[in-house]
């Protein structure tokens, strides 16, 4: 006919369609990260080159110029590989909506409190870690002492955004088509804790990523867990600049013992309802094997 066309009528311009025929198993989520650890090189790159223009300037604004190019390799990886699978295999969508009988709305409120819930019970665990270096400490510093707006763009909107594509979309809407749905969901969390490349955002990122994976196993909606994380980015920011939480290392400094005993238990609580809420919903097929909507190959 001359013209091309998918069978799920979504052209190649879209944004999350056109990542779709990419399906990364253990050796492309590799790829992917050697990808990333080549852009976050280059974006490295950049802020040095930035300071010989202004110090200043690199010191405001280099997180918020050199955060997008760390994820420029693996998008061109993606979209190349992709572009050339669409034509003879399977393809499943980067965002679906499978919200059971809650929809999406309900959905929304439940995951956003589940991650404050899960914040939480991540904060406690501190208590596990040594303490930080002073260079983690001032990297931190650079990056909430910013203008705010910098800070949020960074973190609860470009965060999100990136990474989401990259460990839910990308990783884990791969593995869960190859490996068993609980080794997808633990080793994309363990790829989405290896990306922050330090221990004292690896260990809750870890358990948030569980979190983000089961929902998006379960629902296949990546802007589900971009809202998640943009939550617990934004709580983070919210917190830093209470007066009276500035120094405390966590929640256990602020609460007395017995108030927080009871908040762990609530959100332990709250969570494993969430996980509950979860289970219940349909898969779309019999056979699926997560709810990431399948998209045949591209016909002529």
């Amino acid at each position: 006919m001359g013209f091309f066309k998918r069978h799920s009528g979504r052209g190649s311009y879209d944004l999350f369609s056109n990542h779709s025929h990419c399906v990364p198993g253990y050796g492309g989520m590799m790829t992917l990260f050697v990808m990333f650890l080549l852009g976050a090189l280059l974006g490295n790159i950049l802020v040095g080159a930035l300071t010989f223009v202004s110090t200043e300037f690199a010191t405001i604004y280099g997180t918020v110029i050199s955060y997008p190019v760390m994820f420029i390799p693996p998008w061109l990886y993606v979209s190349a590989k992709s572009r050339r699978n669409e034509f003879f295999e399977t393809g499943y969508a980067l965002d679906s909506s499978h919200f059971g009988s809650l929809g999406a709305f309900s959905m929304a409120v439940i995951v956003s409190i589940a991650t404050m819930a899960m914040a939480f019970m991540a904060d406690s665990l501190n208590v596990l870690m040594p303490e930080a270096p002073e260079w983690f400490e001032k990297a931190m510093e650079q990056i909430m002492d910013a203008p705010v707006w910098i800070t949020l763009i960074s973190v609860s909107v470009f965060a999100p955004l990136f990474e989401e594509w990259l460990c839910r979309g990308m990783v884990l809407r791969g593995l869960l088509q190859k490996t068993h749905p609980a080794s997808a969901i633990l080793v994309s969390a363990a790829f989405f804790a290896v990306l922050h490349m330090n221990p004292w955002q690896a260990l809750p990122a870890f358990l948030l990523g569980i979190l983000f994976g089961y929902v998006y196993y379960k629902t296949g909606s990546l802007k589900l867990t971009m809202l998640m994380h943009c939550v617990n980015n934004t709580m983070a920011v919210v917190f830093s600049k209470i007066p009276s939480l500035e120094e405390a290392e966590g929640f256990a400094d602020v609460l007395s013992p017995w108030a927080y005993a009871g908040v762990l238990a609530a959100c332990v609580a709250f969570v494993a309802a969430t996980a509950v809420v979860l289970r219940n919903i349909p898969f779309s097929k019999d056979d699926a094997r997560s709810n990431c909507d399948e998209i045949p190959p591209m016909t002529i």
